[in-house]
């Protein structure tokens, strides 16, 4: 299985990675049974997205793609980071192998997450703005699967 060279590059040198204190909106998918666990950290101020931070747990594709996701909506409005797809993080990263798509699902399915405990925290319905969000793999469709 070949990794491009982008993607090669975030797994050994992850951008964004920790916590931030006093996050704006977290948001956690994947599932334990699979083994990718991806944790989203955001700070918004003024409709913007001013500091991402994650925690993953899972395959260099998982770090990958958390990763790159991070930087894909830092400094972004909310809107556009709630247009961010999967393979919009593919593209960034020059592709992925098919086995491992699943694994930019989990990064945009993080980076929603992370906004729909933002918008909960404010007291406003997420799913109407930010849709459904999958927390949990799908029929076994892991990364590490």
């Amino acid at each position: 299985m070949a990794y491009s060279e982008k993607v090669m590059d975030h797994f050994s040198n992850p951008r964004n990675v920790g916590e931030i204190e006093n996050a704006d909106g977290i948001g956690e998918v994947g599932n334990s049974r699979c083994g990718d666990i991806m944790k989203m950290y955001i700070k918004v101020d003024d409709n913007i997205i001013t500091d991402c931070k994650f925690k993953t747990f899972g395959c260099g594709a998982a770090i990958a793609t958390s990763s790159m996701a991070t930087e894909l909506i830092k400094g972004k409005t909310i809107d556009e980071a709630l247009k961010l797809t999967n393979k919009a993080v593919m593209e960034a990263l020059d592709g992925l192998p098919p086995v491992k798509v699943h694994c930019s699902v989990l990064a945009e399915q993080a980076i929603k997450a992370a906004l729909a405990d933002y918008y909960k925290k404010l007291g406003i319905d997420p799913e109407p703005i930010v849709g459904k969000i999958q927390e949990e793999c799908e029929g076994g469709a892991c990364c590490n699967g």
